[in-house]
């Protein structure tokens, strides 16, 4: 879940270093759901066949491979499903983990984070977080009930930048560079070589799938191209975007994806915003399509998005002022939120 960050507390100490700060910001909120997708296991489902049981493929319920060395005693997610033993087998079983909703409830939440910055004397900068949570949490974007946060301390990334760029450390905690739905990866570099940007990730737990991937982007009249790969065990993913902006309120997009070893997929897009009123559209060679719509006045907002399959989700936010706001959000699935944020 997105935690926004405000400082109000920061502490200057200079021992060793050129300067160092620690910035303390804080957050919560408070409200109640119906019908969220229960992210917490399901009972009992992984009986693995014994052709199968040391090594197992799991498709989750958004879209991505999972891998198990030991499918002894596993238990699925909401959503995920057993597709096969990752050894070559037939598909171990047709189970699947059913699809959890939660009942009415109120949540409310609470956190501290804690961002550690600082510069060496040769100019390296880096910087560290920690934040603490407690409480029952809702991911509003996903429409997900996150379940309770155990109010433990939880690290975020650590990274060091300087002429070289910028080495992040934070495990398991990177997104694939290519899909948010591959495994997540360890450490990461980024740079600047020319008028390219240029980011690598790597995943040291991958074992060759999916362990690296890498970014790149380029900028010239108006016009900013993006190359997205991973590696897969069928082979290599890439993806190719492009964006213009025909003036300020039209600009225009397409994108050629070749996921390994499926089709590939070429998408086109344009977006106009007016007097607060925007509108995207998105449609894609395979038959696929995305309309969202938005408006925004003042501190208020609204949205609307619906897709080929009738998947659709409406929300509302609105600034109180003071660092709260307000959100509510309904879908096609009647899961429901309405509730207040405050930053500290």
């Amino acid at each position: 879940m997105k935690k926004l960050l405000i400082a109000t507390t920061a502490l200057v100490a200079t021992a060793g270093m050129a300067s160092a700060d620690i910035t303390i910001g804080g957050h919560a909120a408070a409200g109640i759901y119906s019908g969220l997708d229960d992210k917490k296991p399901t009972a009992a489902v992984v009986a693995a066949s014994a052709t199968s049981s040391k090594d197992l493929t799991v498709i989750t319920a958004a879209g991505a491979l999972k891998h198990y060395d030991d499918a002894s005693g596993v238990q699925l997610l909401a959503g995920e499903t057993i597709v096969a033993g990752t050894d070559g087998t037939a598909a171990v079983s047709a189970a699947a983990a059913s699809r959890n909703y939660s009942g009415d409830g109120i949540y409310s939440n609470a956190g501290v984070d804690f961002t550690m910055s600082g510069a060496t004397d040769n100019g390296i900068t880096f910087s560290a977080s920690v934040n603490i949570d407690a409480g029952m949490e809702v991911d509003t974007g996903d429409f997900e009930l996150d379940g309770k946060d155990g109010g433990t301390a939880g690290l975020g990334s650590v990274s060091m930048s300087g002429a070289f760029g910028t080495l992040t450390f934070d495990d398991g905690g990177i997104e694939n560079l290519y899909s948010d739905s591959l495994t997540n990866a360890d450490v990461s570099y980024s740079t600047t070589v020319g008028a390219v940007s240029l980011t690598i990730a790597h995943d040291t737990a991958a074992a060759g799938d999916s362990a690296n991937s890498v970014s790149a982007g380029y900028s010239a009249s108006g016009m900013d191209f993006t190359l997205t790969a991973s590696e897969a065990k069928a082979g290599t993913s890439t993806k190719l975007a492009v964006a213009y902006a025909l003036n300020d309120t039209i600009s225009l997009s397409g994108k050629t994806d070749q996921a390994a070893g499926a089709e590939s997929v070429q998408t086109i897009g344009a977006k106009t915003t007016l007097n607060g009123v925007s509108v995207s559209v998105e449609s894609a060679n395979n038959s696929t399509w995305d309309v969202d719509l938005g408006y925004t006045a003042g501190g208020f907002a609204l949205t609307y998005g619906t897709d080929e399959t009738s998947v659709w989700a409406a929300t509302a936010t609105a600034a109180l002022g003071g660092g709260a706001t307000f959100a509510a959000g309904i879908n096609q699935e009647d899961s429901m939120y309405a509730g207040v944020s405050f930053a500290f």
